[in-house]
């Protein structure tokens, strides 16, 4: 057995049954070994920075870690960004990549980077060089592992004639490491007089607000427990949307710029806080300092008390401490805070319904989303591009007990919506996958990734994958950043985009298309998309002067946004009538519910 062929039976042995990569010489005795490893499948993508976007994906949906394959040099440089992607979202991903013959590292010999140097600070936790045969075993080993247990990046460099010697273990003699496979998650629960603690100040608050977010999926039961017995209206992070559903009354939906207004008021006024599992990293949409008491739960204690100045620092996974410290929790007999919170809640769908139904030029992308949402198949998975697509994912998209949904969290990169859903369809092949992208993003790479949907999608046990364009031809939340944050008018030459045939090339592929051009169209298109027989595009011609307007406009970004009206922003017609239409819709008063 050759060293390649005993790295991928490793994998195998660790649960690993599937590789996204790109080939390159650099790794030809790894490919050539899967030949012989039935279990394992080679998953070939477009470009490598798309097999780590998967990598990713596959940890966020499954719970798993992702592995990624790529070569020497370049291929290992095309990493980064997906690796990245992992490494901030906190997912486990071991990446593994070919070196340049070991007799010719040193010698600036072609493709030859400095791997590990390349990937100190993306896999800082872990990344070694194979030198011999015998650290097969351990290295990889310790990658995984030390990839699940610190919930991180790790890197394994191997190579081109390493690969393909004989694989032998180490022998029983000093100087050697004889590891095993094998790691099981910790019950990390906090100590009882810290639950006591916590308790003392949740029980005292009047007005409890929750913020919840990726460290929280799969502990939704025991987030609404909490949330029952403290009367607590719940936000969530753009990570933690999946959480709880969005038709639970209490739910206040997004928190941020992405977000709700009924989640700025639940922490305007709340007097207690809250936060699970999350790193939302922006102060101004938390309560401010001395506002209220506040009681944190992660199980990365490094993460507690850096985004609000926390009373009590719980160290415990989510379900497990919540559960410790339901018992200990009093009901709230006071019930107006919840009635208040249910009451924002219920008039803001209504706003939202209002803005969507707003005429725009030529179709509304506010309404797209909202349509797709009723629309959406039962236990459907969600991903989302970064961009003006994220707006209308957190706040009009209305989740469903069983659906799954993420996107780039914390590094809030552009491409990943494709490539997310690529690999929630090779997770789950059973169930619906929608991926939620802008041109911008598509134009970027995802109509690359196209081509690999068009290659794998008869494998899907069902073939449904929908991806959404948003086509505005427009950097759209780029220009918008630019014209509310910087008071600049939009710069055309950095922000147009050029025109693309989006449906035809999805057609060409041998995929379902359908286009969107007036607004009775999105339903139907919606309808012939859930109903096709294979993977579907749906290309909808937005607006993009429907502005993405925060939960909150504050005094700088009104300033900013008159200061490129006035400096003659080129569209500063349409953002004038779009703003007062959706502006208005929260403020009428027939809105109200």
């Amino acid at each position: 057995m050759t060293v390649g062929e005993f790295l991928l039976r490793r994998l195998v042995e660790w649960g690993v049954r599937r590789v996204f990569g790109y080939p390159g010489d650099g790794i030809n005795g790894i490919l050539g070994a899967f030949r012989t490893v039935d279990a394992l499948r080679f998953t070939q993508v477009r470009h490598e920075e798309m097999a780590a976007f998967m990598a990713c994906a596959h940890a966020k949906f499954t719970g798993e870690v992702g592995v990624c394959l790529a070569t020497s040099g370049p291929g290992a440089i095309h990493l980064l960004n997906g690796l990245y992607d992992a490494r901030m979202d906190h997912q486990p991903v071991v990446a593994i990549v070919g070196q340049t013959a070991r007799a010719a590292m040193g010698g600036a010999y072609q493709q030859e980077v400095d791997l590990p140097a390349l990937f100190k600070d993306v896999a800082r936790e872990y990344v070694q060089t194979l030198m011999v045969p015998s650290q097969a075993r351990h290295l990889v080993d310790r990658a995984v592992r030390i990839a699940r247990a610190e919930r991180t990046v790790t890197a394994i460099v191997v190579p081109s004639d390493v690969q393909g010697l004989d694989y032998a273990p180490p022998p029983h003699a000093h100087a050697t490491v004889h590891s095993g496979v094998g790691w099981e998650a910790p019950r990390v629960v906090p100590a009882d007089r810290d639950l006591r603690r916590a308790a003392e100040v949740l029980n005292a608050g009047r007005r409890v607000a929750m913020l919840v977010g990726a460290g929280a999926l799969g502990a939704a039961r025991e987030v609404a427990e909490v949330a029952d017995v403290l009367g607590a209206g719940v936000a969530k992070a753009l990570l933690g949307k999946a959480v709880l559903p969005d038709d639970l009354p209490w739910v206040t939906g997004s928190i941020g710029l992405l977000g709700t207004k009924p989640s700025w008021n639940l922490m305007s006024g709340c007097d207690t806080l809250l936060m699970v599992g999350s790193s939302f990293p922006y102060p101004e949409f938390l309560p401010k300092e001395g506002q209220a008491r506040g009681v944190q739960v992660d199980l990365d204690g490094r993460m507690l008390s850096i985004r609000y100045l926390m009373e009590v620092n719980l160290v415990g996974d989510a379900a497990e401490t919540l559960q410790a410290l339901r018992p200990l929790l009093r009901r709230k007999e006071d019930t107006s805070w919840r009635e208040k919170v249910e009451s924002d809640v219920r008039r803001w769908w209504k706003v939202l319904e209002a803005r969507a139904m707003n005429p725009a030029t030529p179709v509304n992308p506010q309404r797209v989303f909202w349509e797709l949402s009723p629309r959406l198949p039962d236990r459907a998975i969600l991903s989302a591009d970064s961009g003006s697509s994220a707006n209308w994912y957190a706040r009009d998209v209305r989740l469903r007990e069983g659906m799954l949904a993420s996107l780039s969290g914390n590094l809030a990169t552009m491409g990943p919506a494709v490539p997310y859903a690529i690999a929630a369809k090779f997770a789950y092949p059973d169930r619906v996958v929608v991926a939620l992208a802008g041109d911008g993003a598509m134009q970027m790479n995802g109509l690359a990734e196209l081509a690999t949907i068009s290659r794998y999608w008869r494998e899907w046990s069902d073939p449904r994958l929908v991806v959404l364009v948003l086509d505005n031809r427009d950097l759209n939340q780029v220009t918008w950043e630019q014209r509310v944050m910087e008071g600049d008018p939009k710069l055309e030459a950095s922000q147009d985009l050029p025109p693309v045939d989006y449906a035809g090339f999805a057609a060409s592929l041998g995929l379902a298309a359908v286009r969107i051009e007036r607004p009775e169209e999105i339903g139907p298109a919606w309808d012939r998309a859930f109903a096709a027989d294979r993977p579907c595009l749906v290309q909808a011609r937005t607006d993009p002067n429907v502005p993405p307007l925060p939960p909150h406009v504050t005094l700088e970004q009104a300033k900013g946004y008159l200061e490129a009206i006035l400096k003659g922003d080129p569209d500063r017609g349409a953002m004038i009538v779009r703003s007062w239409r959706d502006a208005l819709e929260g403020v009428l008063p027939h809105r109200k519910g």
